[in-house]
């Protein structure tokens, strides 16, 4: 079964990959490319960048929401339920306030701080919750979330910069061009380096008491995987927007097909975040065509319904086994 999914989830990933070269309003075909100079600028200027931005951002977010699954050891957390993306955004919105002249390097990096604090902060919440009510958790982030958006669209509405907080909470793949989109390549170093500790990711994954005593220093490899979360956030953001439910919904499913080894999992799970990001861009692209509707739109509904089936799904399975125990 695990071999027909994966085999299936390749070729779906490739065919995703061949058809976002080729959607678009300028026409760019195989003879096109060898025949038309204007097509080969479109393709390998636009074409090129964007699917390999919608492949990066899919890729990266589903590595960071199972990351933070495994090392919260909840389900039902993403970097967007837990004011990780809020937390960036509100960083990225002060930066271009006060030092409107900035680098996009320089804002990646007030994001990235303010996405590790955001997120120091919901860990703080989070701590004196009860361990047993796991659905606590992400309504906790969810508000939490709420009020770092809250306090970001304030700030944006008395100083005019309402536009740009748009562009930032609604994930948008259309200004993916050559010279605007490379930040996004150190969210792929970041998905090698949570594939080096994936193994630590799984043992913390089982709580602090058990990796301490299988020997394993759990605030570090902890301190370290929550860090991945932050920097992959903060790029996504300054880059290409939030992009929601895709570290939510991508983990669950395939732990349920592949198990909770990181290593094994990490994988499949960046392939098929990168899929579901394509397939959702691709129908961005198509529904209304020739206009574009944010593919962060597409992914809300998408990510909404699978959702709802993970928490449709999960109690039924309980019951399964209740009786059959």
């Amino acid at each position: 079964k695990n071999m027909v999914w994966r085999i299936l989830a390749i070729i779906v990933f490739i065919v995703l990959i061949i058809i976002s070269l080729f959607v678009g309003v300028s026409d760019v075909s195989f003879t096109l490319l060898l025949e038309d100079a204007a097509a080969r600028e479109v393709f390998f200027a636009s074409r090129i960048p964007r699917t390999a931005s919608v492949i990066l951002t899919g890729m990266s977010m589903a590595n960071a929401g199972l990351i933070m699954q495994m090392l919260m050891r909840n389900r039902f957390v993403e970097p967007s339920m837990t004011g990780t993306t809020q937390a960036a955004t509100l960083g990225l919105l002060l930066i271009t306030l006060l030092v409107p002249q900035s680098s996009v390097f320089d804002k990646m990096l007030v994001a990235c701080v303010a996405a590790v604090i955001g997120l120091a902060g919901f860990m703080a919440i989070v701590r004196v919750l009860p361990p047993t009510a796991k659905l606590l958790a992400p309504l906790v982030g969810i508000i939490y979330g709420g009020v770092l958006g809250a306090v970001a669209t304030f700030i944006a509405y008395e100083y005019d910069m309402m536009q740009y907080l748009v562009a930032w909470f609604i994930g948008d793949f259309s200004s993916a061009l050559v010279g605007r989109y490379e930040l996004l390549w150190i969210t792929a170093f970041l998905c090698a380096l949570a594939y080096l500790f994936s193994n630590q990711f799984t043992i913390a994954g089982l709580g602090k008491e058990i990796s301490t005593n299988l020997g394993l220093n759990h605030n570090m490899i902890t301190s370290i995987g929550l860090l991945i979360v932050a920097l992959i956030s903060a790029i996504v953001v300054v880059t290409v927007g939030a992009i929601p439910f895709v570290g939510l919904v991508v983990p669950n499913i395939v732990s349920r097909i592949m198990g909770d080894n990181v290593r094994q999992a990490l994988p499949w799970n960046m392939l098929s975040g990168g899929a579901l990001v394509l397939a959702c861009d691709i129908g961005s692209r198509l529904i209304n065509y020739p206009y574009e509707i944010p593919v962060g739109t597409i992914i809300g509904i998408v990510g909404t319904i699978l959702f709802l089936y993970l928490l449709y799904a999960r109690p039924r399975r309980g019951r399964k086994h209740h009786a059959n125990a």
